[in-house]
């Protein structure tokens, strides 16, 4: 599916990165420790964490992750949105906790 399908299906609003809202998802990846994620997020997957700076940015390029889902009502900084429009990496938002989209994520991927 992609980022933009999955956006709609978790009622997520995407705030930066509007070029790369047809990028396919085929997976997901939950965590906040950046050089953990940077390691173990598998490429295509939709990125639940809380961080909103430019380093997750960065980390979701390296990574290639389709995008970056804020959970939790988390804020992304002006920095990020700058690097993320930049970059086409889409930039979802939700005040849902991690573990909530986390399931949601996995039901809509028949996972």
């Amino acid at each position: 599916m992609t980022v933009k399908t999955l956006s709609e299906l978790l009622e997520c609003t995407c705030i930066a990165g509007h070029g790369g809202l047809e990028r396919t998802v085929t997976g997901g990846y939950v965590g906040d420790f950046l050089s953990w994620v940077m390691g173990h997020a598998e490429e295509n997957s939709a990125w639940i964490t809380v961080m909103g700076n430019i380093n997750a940015v960065a980390v979701a390029l390296l990574a290639d992750v389709s995008c970056i889902i804020l959970c939790d009502g988390a804020h992304l900084d002006e920095d990020a949105r700058r690097r993320a429009d930049e970059n086409n990496i889409p930039v979802l938002a939700s005040s849902k906790p991690a573990f909530a989209l986390a399931l949601a994520l996995g039901k809509a991927l028949g996972l």
